[in-house]
């Protein structure tokens, strides 16, 4: 077999020995992106209510978009066109009725975001897959990793279906539309990959796992620790190498893996090789190809039409709202070292859609950028996409329930054994059970964000309830001078704020 995997290499190095588009063309790039979105969707609902038609006959097709189409959140753009394709009407915002719906992490309105997903969209974040693949012949590897499996741990490819189309995990739409010729080296197979069960699909890949000669996994930190964990200890090994001796490659993606990583080494024999990806339910961004960086390379020819909003006061509130008419930039425009939120337009309809996240380019000659955070505050220490709008959501309906004014509250991630868990902080005068309130909170935010729901199954371990009274978070506030309507009690405790908050309350408790 070792032919097979020889060949596979020569041919990645040949198609790396291609001339490269130098970044000077990104412009032109983005542009050519940008006519093919808009042609592809002129005759929708979209396209002809933005008249599609008369932007492409402009000569700045660039600007002409701008000024012509409104930006979106993911509220403004479901209840105004997507909502119409999710109930079967087709032609929307992109062409024909959309098959897919990727699940993602929920806001206060609904459980879960639905995102379209096309067979355009599929399409691209294979094509990106296939150039991650490729780049890993710069990392020195043997001829025979490129022949070996790759496992993929996702969602369930099992999907469910209502009426007209099929809603999942982004993983699991993508590893169930997989091209025939990746199937022999796509592990764990189709009959486990269909499996529901979470903890199923754990157990009937650890009992698989010896048979197979993994090169390469893929999948979300606090899972594929779990599942490392899992299988050492049914076969009663010391590290995974002792069954997949040949295991050279981790892709990641999602969250930081950096919390994960020295946990992650103690269940190795030796290093491997670690690659970060950008791949988000609206698109396949970004991934890293190359060991030198830790940033990735952001893909500026596949189906995806960036614009960057900078994220500062000037166009964000304290919330992390945008403003109305923000200052927005094109790749041309873009400055190293600048933090940007993202918008996107893209083969699947969504159109100058605000993902969310804020990227920062370390590396304009190389298109290279890294994730620094979101727009709004949140937590995701493994993957649970914890909103500031769950949070507010959750208080909102389990004081109501509970008959209770909660005034102020704070959450913190934090370690937990080898896991995570959240800590809670709740400002409140009234009497009430921390045992009850703990689980109404919890329960609550199972129902409100699916992710969330998914970790406290799995990497996120507990939830912890400290209750206070009000006047304790207000007295913090006046020690730190910020007193008045103006200032608010930070949501999100994180690294400094978190060891101020913690010394202060054992100074009160002293006290």
């Amino acid at each position: 077999m070792a032919i097979i995997g020889s060949v596979i290499k020569r041919s990645f190095e040949l198609r790396e020995r291609l001339p490269k588009i130098r970044k000077k063309d990104g412009y032109k790039q983005q542009t050519k992106v940008l006519k093919k979105l808009l042609a592809k969707a002129e005759f929708t609902a979209f396209g002809e209510h933005y008249n599609f038609s008369k932007i492409l006959g402009e000569y700045d097709v660039i600007t002409a978009f701008q000024q012509t189409v409104k930006t979106h959140d993911y509220n403004s753009i479901f209840k105004e066109w997507w909502h119409r394709a999710k109930d079967g009407e087709a032609n929307v915002c992109w062409p024909k009725k959309i098959k897919y719906f990727a699940l993602s992490s929920g806001t206060s309105e609904s459980s879960s975001k639905y995102i379209p997903v096309t067979a355009d969209m599929l399409k691209v974040i294979q094509k990106v897959g296939l150039r991650q693949m490729i780049s890993q012949v710069h990392y020195g590897l043997p001829k025979e990793h490129f022949e070996r499996g790759v496992l993929m741990v996702g969602g369930t490819t099992n999907l469910k279906f209502n009426g007209s189309y099929y809603e999942g995990d982004l993983s699991g739409i993508t590893t169930g539309t997989l091209p025939f010729y990746v199937q022999g080296y796509n592990k764990p197979g189709r009959v486990i990959t269909k499996e529901r069960n979470w903890e199923d699909r754990l157990e009937e890949i650890t009992k698989k796992a010896k048979e197979w000669d993994i090169g390469i996994i893929a999948g979300v930190p606090a899972w594929i620790q779990i599942l490392f964990e899992k299988i050492i200890a049914f076969y009663k090994v010391e590290t995974i190498h002792d069954i997949w001796p040949n295991l050279n490659v981790y892709i990641h993606g999602g969250v930081s893996f950096a919390p994960y990583k020295k946990g992650f080494e103690k269940l190795l024999e030796r290093p491997i090789i670690y690659i970060d990806t950008y791949l988000a339910s609206e698109g396949y961004i970004a991934f890293q190809n190359r060991q030198e960086s830790d940033s990735m390379k952001i893909m500026l020819d596949n189906g995806l039409f960036y614009e960057f909003v900078p994220f500062n006061e000037k166009n964000f509130d304290e919330d992390g709202n945008m403003v109305a008419n923000p200052l927005i930039y094109h790749i041309d425009q873009v400055k190293e070292g600048e933090e940007y939120a993202l918008l996107l337009s893209t083969c699947s309809g969504a159109w100058r859609y605000l993902i969310g996240d804020v990227i920062k380019f370390t590396s304009l000659e190389k298109d290279e950028i890294v994730i620094t955070g979101r727009t709004k505050h949140f937590l995701s220490l493994c993957g649970e996409h914890l909103s500031l709008d769950n949070m507010n959501r959750a208080i909102e309906l389990v004081s109501a329930e509970l008959n209770i004014d909660i005034k102020e509250f704070a959450v913190a991630g934090i370690n937990y054994n080898t896991m995570f868990a959240h800590h809670w902080f709740i400002g409140t005068d009234d009497a009430v059970d921390p045992k009850v309130l703990r689980k109404r909170i919890d329960e609550t935010l199972m129902e409100l964000n699916d992710d969330y729901k998914v970790e406290r199954i799995s990497a996120l371990k507990d939830v912890i309830v400290d209750i206070f009274p009000s006047h304790v978070f207000y007295d913090y506030m006046k020690i730190k001078g910020k007193v008045g309507s103006s200032h608010k009690f930070p949501r999100v405790l994180k690294k400094n704020q978190l060891l101020e908050w913690e010394s202060y309350l054992k100074m009160k408790n002293k006290g």
